[in-house]
């Protein structure tokens, strides 16, 4: 299989134009989706099949539950739980990402409405790398330099008088997160994956 790049990640902005508009993806490696959400104290919801159904199921619970809580599916992915939350952000925030990299390996991506965009690497409880996609030329964690030559190689401009298009750095986000983790999402599994459902607490919210 060929490296990633942006362009094997333009199918996200065309075949799930909603769900785009803001989400994030956090994947965690070596446990079940079940343990994602007792890490994260929040209360199983079921199930569904889909990431439009999910998109649905969390658009009512942000209805009732006004930011205090997020909703949250998480589905098995070979060897990693791939979360999912549809104009979330839990996946952003170190009151998260902290308790469930201790041990293993953690990459978030995200994205909202408004632009505002984050890209997360942990290892074992500390951050190696975080940084706006559209805005690769800064970043911070304990190795903010170690992806660099991927982050060019995938779509992402490094130097700081570089412009970005936002469709662009976001199916570049997929391609690095793919890059460092080993998995590959397609439209197919996003369509048809199992998804353990939860309504998390906001972390420090």
């Amino acid at each position: 299989m060929t490296s990633p790049t942006a362009e094997d990640y333009r199918w996200f902005e065309a075949d799930f134009a909603r769900l785009a508009e803001g989400y994030c993806v956090t994947l965690v490696h070596g446990i079940a989706p079940a343990e994602v959400l007792r890490v994260l104290r929040a209360e199983v919801r079921g199930h569904c099949t889909g990431a439009g159904t999910l998109d649905d199921h969390a658009y009512e619970a942000a209805l009732v539950h006004q930011g205090s809580h997020g909703y949250i599916g998480v589905a098995a992915l070979d060897g990693w739980s791939v979360m999912l939350e549809p104009n979330g952000y839990i996946g952003t925030l170190g009151g998260a990402l902290t308790p469930l990299s201790v041990g293993r390996t953690v990459v978030s991506h995200f994205r909202n409405v408004n632009a505002v965009d984050h890209f997360n690497w942990f290892e074992n409880g500390q951050s190696r790398l975080h940084f706006e996609p559209l805005f690769a030329h800064h970043r911070d964690g304990s190795d903010p330099d170690s992806l660099v030559t991927a982050m060019r190689e995938v779509g992402f401009t490094t130097e700081e008088d570089g412009v970005d298009d936002l469709d662009v750095v976001t199916a570049a986000a997929f391609a690095l997160a793919e890059r460092v983790t080993g998995v590959r999402l397609t439209p197919e599994f996003l369509e048809t994956a199992r998804f353990v459902e939860g309504l998390a607490p906001i972390p420090g919210g």
